[in-house]
């Protein structure tokens, strides 16, 4: 049975029962109770006079008595049926208000009207779980990259500030615990729209369920998890989660990539990064010498075996050991770090690096602020737990700051919009980072100061119409060809390719005589606008022949015929 229903059902079985109750007991008397007609002639009212009579009366509408008039054995009667009918029509009015405002009815109805939409949905959607600092990022860049999102969450404020964003579409909401199947059914995971379950709330148990509920229920859905512990990362891989994103493990592979590579990082940092924003100015962490590592909990463990990796001096500083554990072949030192003489301890004065990266904001900014003051020279990591000290983080003279919700959405976000980035910077890594140098060098000509805009194009009827016809019809269609700006043929757009995959197999950078096949995918970089300049080459038959051949092709598709 429908939840409303049932509610309704349940809360007003007893006035209902009651109303009818009252209506038949008004009904059977009036029916009883003898009359006199005009002629003296005892009479009874029949049943439908006497429903008739007792409906206008006890709404208190009150047309008059019928057939004939009361005498005055009926009229005590009535008086009882209208005191009495009434008083039940008010209990049944209140009970109805009183459900009307009741929190479960409310969220039934709410779910109801929910879940009718969502089997009405024509367009593919992902489902994110959890609309924090990291889902509410995630909502804006599919939205950006004209994809679909439906959000679940347990707090209320949440979806209330998402009903009140000012978003290029609607974005369909649910207050509600994703952890139970109901729910995640009601949002679509068993809907053929639903593209994938992205769990990103603060629980790694509710991720967790999460994972295991999409993966039994729908095992062709794409699932990504949030995860900041190897044991629920372990039982989220055993049920076939597609990707486990651990925002610790993701920003030290970073940092050595920074420390090794400057290079591929900046390049990564440039192309992951939010189209048209302005360019971060790069860091170059030093990779020779001491650094130091206030907290070893996954976040401190996770920096310190990158670093390690790269032989470097560490020293780590602790306040709770006995539940962290201690590092092995280095320094320690047990204390928070917040204060001069632990860092002292742990030599700050010849350090050349300082991770501040406790679960506490206030004790990570107290940390950098006392170390700076012994040490002015020091490249400075924090972490943030908290996106409200945002402000205060912003005032804090630190080289680099690690934010778990920013990383892992700027991941799942590249990861949704553009699949082929992730391919890409898995071949990047391979590459030596003089490679990395001169492909920095040829975007820093197409950025302009700005996050390019990273995107991807699929060879086929539907993106690229006109490349598919000239195919069909024995031509060749390059790279060169579709890549020319269309009010300058003899120019070439200001745009870079990444990546191709087709026919030909994985390339990096591909030349410009590389040929297109149907099928095939390119991996993009470029300036804003420039993607709609060559996706109207793509479509337009006439242009792309013209660039392919060099002659104006004939319109008219008989004469075409005719002289093919």
């Amino acid at each position: 049975m429908d939840p409303v229903f049932f509610i309704v059902f349940r809360r007003m079985r007893q006035p209902l029962l009651m109303l009818v109750g009252a209506y038949a007991i008004a009904i059977l008397g009036l029916t009883l109770i003898p009359g006199e007609d005009a002629d003296g002639n005892t009479w009874h009212m029949s049943f439908f006079h006497a429903f008739y009579f007792v409906s206008y009366t006890a709404t208190t509408i009150g047309f008059g008595e019928i057939p004939q008039e009361f005498n005055d054995a009926q009229r005590m009667w009535v008086t009882f049926t209208v005191y009495a009918t009434v008083v039940v029509w008010f209990y049944a009015i209140g009970t109805l208000l009183s459900l009307i405002q009741n929190k479960a009815f409310q969220q039934a109805v709410t779910e109801m009207r929910f879940a009718r939409h969502i089997k009405s949905l024509k367009e593919r959607f992902y489902l994110i779980c959890g609309y924090g600092e990291t889902g509410s990022e995630l909502v804006r860049a599919l939205i950006y990259h004209k994809q679909h999102a439906v959000v679940i969450d347990i707090d209320e404020t949440r979806i209330n500030e998402l009903s009140l964003e000012a978003l290029r579409e609607h974005v369909p909401a649910l207050c509600a615990d994703a952890r139970r199947p109901v729910h995640l059914i009601e949002a679509g995971l068993k809907n053929g729209k639903c593209a994938g379950v992205v769990a990103v709330t603060n629980s790694n148990e509710a991720n967790l369920k999460i994972a295991i509920t999409s993966k039994l229920l729908n095992p062709s859905s794409k699932v990504i998890c949030r995860a900041d512990s190897h044991d629920y990362e372990a039982n989220m891989a055993s049920f076939g989660t597609d990707k486990i994103i651990d925002p610790y493990d993701t920003f030290a592979i970073m940092l050595a990539t920074a420390l090794h590579s400057p290079c591929l990082y900046v390049l990564i940092e440039w192309l992951t990064g939010v189209s048209d924003e302005n360019i971060r100015e790069p860091v170059y962490p030093p990779s020779e010498g001491k650094w130091i590592v206030c907290g070893y909990g996954r976040f401190g463990k996770a920096i310190f075996e990158r670093l390690k990796d790269e032989g470097i001096e560490i020293v780590v500083i602790e306040a709770m050991p006995e539940k962290t554990g201690m590092p092995e072949n280095a320094r320690f030192v047990h204390g928070r770090g917040t204060e001069a003489v632990t860092l002292q301890e742990a030599d700050i004065e010849n350090a050349i690096g300082l991770v501040a990266g406790t679960d506490n904001d206030a004790n990570n900014l107290s940390i950098i602020a006392t170390a700076l003051e012994l040490n002015a020279n020091l490249f400075t990591i924090t972490r943030k737990n908290l996106s409200e000290n945002k402000e205060l983080f912003d005032a804090l003279p630190c080289n680099m700051v690690m934010n778990p919700g920013n990383i892992i959405a700027n991941k799942i976000r590249v990861l949704l919009a553009t699949p082929m980035l992730y391919d890409f910077i898995g071949m990047a890594y391979y590459q030596d980072d003089s490679w990395s140098c001169e492909l920095a060098s040829r975007i820093s000509g197409v950025i302009d100061d700005v996050v390019p805009d990273i995107w991807e194009i699929r060879i086929d009827s539907e993106n690229a119409f006109a490349v598919i016809d000239l195919i069909k019809r024995g031509f060749s269609v390059t790279l060169a060809d579709i890549s020319r700006n269309r009010f300058d043929p003899e120019t070439q757009l200001n745009l870079v390719i990444l990546l191709y995959k087709g026919k030909d197999g994985d390339l990096l950078l591909p030349s410009d005589k590389q040929v297109l096949y149907p099928r095939d995918r390119l991996l993009i970089c470029s300036q804003r606008g420039v993607r709609f300049n060559m996706e109207w080459a793509l479509q337009n038959q006439n242009v792309l022949q013209f660039r392919v051949t060099g002659k104006t092709p004939i319109q008219s598709t008989l004469l075409r015929k005719l002289f093919n």
